[in-house]
């Protein structure tokens, strides 16, 4: 059974940062397309960053602060988050797809590309 766990999140001041960070397990990872997705109150869960063989994919609002990396070895995707703004406050949820072969900037941002999700944890950024 895949399973997906977030941790690293919690609560950090305006221009922190924080390393969030997601292990995999049920299957070999490094065969799938790894992405972060977030989701605020009221609002619908929207795309972050995602990893594949073809390319990094941000979000135009996250380019240049936030980092995504994967370490197949240990079956783990990572999203540093530098700069942080409360408008960053929400539940982040990694996700994996298995059907990568065709993941591209354009795949990469449908919540619905992807199979398997985490639980998802909290990021508050405060003022």
């Amino acid at each position: 059974q895949v399973q997906l766990v977030e941790s690293g999140g919690g609560l950090v001041q305006a221009g922190g940062s924080l390393r969030l960070s997601c292990a995999a397990s049920g299957r070999t990872f490094s065969s799938c397309a790894m992405g972060w997705f977030r989701g605020a109150p009221g609002k619908e869960r929207e795309f972050v960053a995602a990893i594949w063989y073809s390319g990094i994919y941000y979000s135009d609002s996250m380019k240049g602060r936030f980092t995504i990396s994967r370490d197949n070895a240990k079956n783990t995707v990572s999203l540093e988050m530098n700069s942080l703004k409360p408008e960053d406050t929400a539940v982040y949820y990694c996700a994996i797809t298995t059907s990568s072969i065709n993941f591209n900037w354009s795949s990469a941002r449908r919540k619905t590309e992807y199979d398997y999700w985490g639980q998802g944890i909290q990021v508050t950024v405060s003022t």
